[in-house]
């Protein structure tokens, strides 16, 4: 079964910023594609970034300029650095792998930004 885990996350000013960790189980490049998602009090989980094998990226616009997702392959982990945190960033962060048809999830962590 594979395990996705993360760290990262916490409470942060408006305008600070915070890294996420997500390491898999197994080797990262097993899977089809790596990812962050969140979800907000009241709403529905969405994309915030992810990428895919051949390193292709892709971010929710709400973020794009403020958030980059990478590849560490020295700890076989993908992060998510978050800058410019805004008070509607806030919500459960959850790390998201794909695997042909099988989606893994993380267990979640929370990003707190206060204004």
């Amino acid at each position: 079964q594979v395990q996705l885990t993360e760290s990262g996350g916490g409470l942060v000013q408006a305008g600070g910023s915070l890294r996420l960790s997500c390491a898999p189980s197994e080797n990262m490049y097993n899977f089809n594609d790596m990812g962050w998602y969140r979800q907000a009090p009241g709403r529905e989980r969405e994309l915030v970034a992810r990428i895919n094998v051949g390193g292709r990226t892709n971010y929710a616009d709400s973020v794009k300029g403020r958030f980059t997702i990478s590849r560490d392959n020295a700890q076989n982990s993908v992060n998510l650095y978050m800058d410019n945190l805004k008070a509607e960033d806030t919500a459960v962060y959850y790390c998201r792998a794909t695997i042909l048809s099988k989606i893994y999830w993380g267990q979640g962590t929370q990003v707190t930004v206060s204004s």
